[in-house]
């Protein structure tokens, strides 16, 4: 307990300098120094200052991706039924991840590398899951689909980045256009009956 309440010490520290100043400029004895330990114990816990980068995005938004992570296993709801949560539970992360940013004093510098970040962690995490339920879907007959790895990052890259729109900034009008071409992509390719996926209108 008391080695978990360190590694969060670190992880406190470092949201706090991000607040006061550039990433770049943050090195690994000031987050020591904010977090009132030595030095040393920092790479007990993180072998480098950008482990720790990694693992305070991975706290920050570990909660709305919880369900969608345990999702693959719940294979009594429908294949379409888990990705429509999946991909709320993407929706919602990066909802908080904007408001976050929104409230924040970090450069614009900063926050195009915490986005790369994020984006990185959220699809990393993410793609086995919707692979998985992409294969399952494929067994039961209701997709069809070949490579269920590659079309599981495919949708997650832009669903993802139009979420977050950042990497490429939208209208809500431009948004919904592109996730209305998602759909259609996804129901030629896969082989399921229009409005199946009709589902999907909810990230709109």
């Amino acid at each position: 307990m008391a080695e978990q309440h360190k590694s969060e010490k670190i992880l406190d520290a470092l949201q706090q300098l991000l607040e006061e100043k550039n990433i770049q400029h943050i090195s690994v004895s000031d987050i020591a120094a904010k977090a009132g330990i030595g030095k040393g114990s920092i790479y007990y816990y993180y072998a480098s200052k950008d482990a720790i980068v990694d693992a305070l995005i991975k706290r920050s938004y570990e909660k709305p991706l919880e369900t969608a992570k345990s999702l693959a296993a719940q294979t009594d709801i429908s294949p379409f039924t888990r990705m429509a949560m999946m991909f709320q539970a993407c929706h919602s992360s990066s909802a908080i991840f904007s408001k976050q940013q929104e409230i924040s004093s970090t450069t614009a510098q900063d926050l195009a590398f915490l986005h790369q970040k994020y984006l990185h962690y959220l699809i990393s995490e993410l793609k086995p899951v919707l692979t998985e339920i992409i294969t399952q879907g494929i067994e039961l007959g209701e997709i069809h689909f070949s490579r269920p790895a590659a079309l599981a990052e495919i949708v997650l890259i832009v669903i993802a980045v139009k979420f977050e729109n950042s990497l490429l900034p939208s209208t809500p009008e431009e948004i919904v256009e592109t996730l209305k071409g998602l759909i259609e992509l996804l129901e030629k390719g896969t082989g399921v009956s229009t409005g199946v996926l009709d589902y999907l209108s909810i990230l709109y």
